[in-house]
């Protein structure tokens, strides 16, 4: 580096001699993309977390408050999976309904978000068709 800057100030003494090694400068410019993805990580499993307890509650609740009718119905001769799939299949179209909402407008963030770089990805259909499964899933 000393013959680098020797050479340089021959030809221009009055400014100075400054060098950044390529692969450093690159970490810098990542290095809050990094952050935004530990932090956004952390978030979205507390989001998970607290949307599962509430849901947990909430199916809870209106188990409770139908407790008769699944008593009737048990005597009547329905099946345990009768009545799991009376119980979910409410849940289950919101569920549904808030991916269908949901999706067009992660879509369009994503895009805009994306076309700020120079080398980017295109967004597959399968990235959306397996967050809606999941979303099922944990539903």
């Amino acid at each position: 580096m000393k013959a680098i800057a020797q050479q340089f100030n021959r030809f221009d003494p009055d400014l100075i001699f400054d060098y950044a090694f390529t692969d450093k400068e690159y970490a810098k410019q990542f290095e809050q993309m990094e952050m935004i993805k530990s932090l956004t990580s952390i978030f979205t499993g507390l989001a998970i977390l607290i949307s599962c307890l509430g849901l947990y509650a909430l199916v809870a609740f209106l188990t409770e408050q139908r407790e008769k009718e699944i008593g009737i119905r048990k005597v009547l001769g329905a099946s345990e999976v009768s009545l799991w799939k009376l119980l979910c299949t409410e849940y289950l179209w919101l569920t549904l309904i808030g991916f269908l909402v949901a999706a067009p407008l992660a879509y369009l963030l994503m895009e805009t978000w994306l076309n700020d770089y120079v080398y980017r990805i295109s967004i597959s259909w399968t990235v959306f068709a397996l967050t809606g499964l999941t979303a099922l899933g944990i539903t």
